[in-house]
């Protein structure tokens, strides 16, 4: 069990760093949801933060809310998945989760709604978007979020709330700044075609206060409350 002491006094960090950056933008620290990034730590962490009042948790993979889900279960946790989502896993999801915020195209969407219906259930949905410059960060392409949001109609099962980024991995606030810029003028760009999607979810550890100058509405919160992830154990050959 990890020491609850130690991750109280990062939430209360982190909460108080989420207060000044709004109150430096000119915002209300009450518009900005804190998501908590439990990805890579064990049912027990996620129990040792249940103790702050916090019930709501990213995950990256679904194999792991699948663990911690059973190890965890009757707590009341909302499952949110954070990560690149591959079609095969929706069946889990449609089971497990309360919110995707990584859908990033059709194909997606298909197999999220088909295993919905099966289950009987709607979920709130957040489109990533792509807009790092980085090959290795997903979501959907600027151009095309027009026409999938006017797709998403079709599907009632999915409840578009808002947009998703992960910003360019850089030292100079302009290019971080701007990632969160481009998702906030893409949503009013939308709002004004008639899609309500008032949430923003973009920033984390590293770069929060930047996201929050831009409107963020959440921010994904990982190292800054639970500390550095664990290492894999890496097990010696033989011989």
């Amino acid at each position: 069990m990890p020491d609850p002491t130690y991750l109280a006094a990062n939430w209360a960090d982190v909460r108080r760093r989420v207060d000044e950056a709004c109150h430096a933008a000119g915002r209300d620290p009450a518009g900005v949801t804190i998501l908590p990034v439990s990805k890579t730590f064990d049912a027990e962490t996620v129990r040792a933060a249940m103790a702050l009042g916090l019930r709501r948790f990213g995950e990256n993979r679904v194999q792991e809310i699948r663990d911690k889900a059973a190890a965890l279960d009757g707590c009341g946790i909302e499952w949110v998945v954070i990560g690149h989502l591959q079609t095969n896993k929706a069946h889990d999801v449609a089971r497990l989760a309360s919110e995707v915020q990584s859908l990033d195209r059709p194909q997606l969407a298909v197999a999220l709604h088909r295993q919905l219906v099966a289950a009987g259930r709607a979920i709130d949905v957040l489109v990533q978007v792509k807009t790092a410059a980085e090959e290795s960060k997903y979501g959907l392409e600027p151009a095309q979020l027009p026409a999938f949001l006017d797709s998403l109609r079709d599907y009632p099962t999915l409840r578009p709330r808002g947009l998703m980024t992960l910003a360019t991995h850089s030292d100079d606030p302009r290019v971080v700044r701007g990632c969160f810029r481009q998702l906030r003028e893409l949503r009013d760009q939308a709002a004004a075609r008639g899609h309500d999607l008032p949430r923003l979810s973009m920033g984390m550890s590293g770069d929060f206060p930047l996201a929050i100058a831009e409107g963020a509405t959440e921010i994904r919160i990982g190292t800054a409350i639970f500390g550095q992830r664990p290492q894999p154990t890496v097990i010696p050959a033989a011989g």
